[in-house]
């Protein structure tokens, strides 16, 4: 017999829980605490289930029914109530975060959780809170490519081309995101890719001159701040490598038995492993910075802490002050001095390029090299340090 709504009222606790049926499997249960659930008892595959439906008096008894018939419904369609209930509650939680600003979160603090360096993580947070500001409360499965396409334009007609496309790269990263958590179903970003401008290419500042090379060393070696910074900066000259990969450089990418220093793909601009033969002297500057001590990784640690990473303007900072101007010399030119120097002297340019990780466009070329160059390499590395060498001491009076 269906219940009254002043039988459910009424009903009181008792010492053990019971239950009080209201028909068709819907029942209450009464709690010894007094609180009041409704739930329903069917069968599914064979299998008895119990199916929450709320606790009175949130869930009145016609809402319960309500839900105890749609249950039904459900049954008849062959579909479990429970299972539907569990998903229907996925999607509610899913909607719940449609936003971008909501997706671009999740992605930030993933960046944070990959513990990226303190600049990439500045300048993402940037393009998300201030560049995408226009996008923060618009449900992300419902921006289209035209209004990615307004944004970055508005971005790139104020001359920052290269802003703009970085921020199609921040963007297209989030909607991926959203995508894969089933809170967009496509990435508007791809569609612009091809309406942006091409980047205007700088070139950096790079000294290609012997002598003033000469004269830049020397000055090095009489700099007077952070000895790990000075340290860094002659090891980054001396391997032809990135600032970055400098920065970032760990204990664990050290063969020092066999003069070796492997890059990670991960932290390599091409995106493959790069391997460095040290020379006399940058073998001598990792024995020199290596702090044997746990939990500590970094050849070359911040100031502030052993466990993070020099500063992203360190280097440059540090020319600065050595009195060379950012249209003198810059960190990232380096690589150029050492491509020209070494080209100009009659070096093998497949071997410089090879030092210089640049990849080869002939993927059979390419595979070859790698495994061809090495001791080449490594004769090259301990010629350019010897020229650095020579370069020193040659204005020395």
């Amino acid at each position: 017999m269906p219940l009254r709504e002043l039988q459910v009222r009424k009903a009181k606790p008792k010492d053990k829980q019971y239950r009080l049926s209201d028909g068709e499997g819907l029942h209450l249960l009464v709690k010894p605490n007094g609180s009041k659930l409704w739930q329903q008892r069917y069968r599914f595959q064979d299998r008895e289930k119990m199916l929450s439906h709320g606790q009175y008096p949130d869930v009145g008894i016609a809402e319960a029914r309500r839900k105890k018939e749609a249950a039904r419904e459900l049954l008849a369609q062959g579909i479990d109530p429970g299972v539907q209930k569990k998903l229907d509650k996925i999607t509610s939680d899913t909607n719940a975060r449609m936003t971008f600003l909501l997706v671009a979160e999740d992605y930030l603090q993933m960046a944070y959780d990959r513990e990226l360096a303190d600049a990439t993580l500045r300048k993402k947070e940037w393009h998300i809170n201030t560049l995408a500001k226009p996008l923060h409360k618009r449900p992300i499965n419902d921006i289209t490519s035209a209004e990615i396409l307004h944004l970055l334009k508005r971005i790139e007609h104020s001359g920052r081309r290269e802003t703009a496309k970085k921020l199609r790269g921040t963007l297209s990263a989030i909607f991926r995101l959203a995508i894969v958590t089933l809170r967009a179903e496509n990435d508007p970003t791809v569609a612009v890719k091809g309406a942006l401008l091409p980047v205007k290419v700088t070139n950096r500042a790079a000294i290609t001159d012997e002598k003033v090379f000469g004269q830049f060393l020397r000055d090095l070696d009489a700099y007077t701040g952070a000895g790990v910074i000075k340290d860094a900066l002659l090891f980054q000259i001396l391997t032809m490598t990135r600032p970055g990969e400098v920065r970032g450089a760990k204990q664990a990418e050290f063969d020092l038995p066999k003069r070796k220093w492997t890059i990670s793909a991960d932290r390599m601009k091409m995106r493959r492993d790069h391997v460095v033969p040290l020379s006399d002297q940058a073998l001598a500057l990792v024995e020199r910075n290596w702090i044997d001590v746990d939990g500590v990784e970094l050849i070359f640690p911040s100031l502030n802490s052993n466990r993070k990473w020099i500063s992203e303007n360190a280097f440059n900072s540090a020319m600065r002050r050595m009195g060379y101007s950012k249209d003198e010399a810059t960190a990232h030119g380096f690589r150029a001095t050492a491509s020209t120097i070494l080209n100009d002297r009659g070096f093998d340019p497949e071997v410089i390029e090879a030092a210089l990780a640049h990849q080869d466009k002939n993927a059979v070329r390419r595979a070859y090299n790698r495994a061809t160059y090495l001791e080449q390499r490594t004769q090259l590395m301990q010629d350019w340090a010897d020229l650095l060498d020579e370069f020193r001491e040659s204005g020395r009076d």
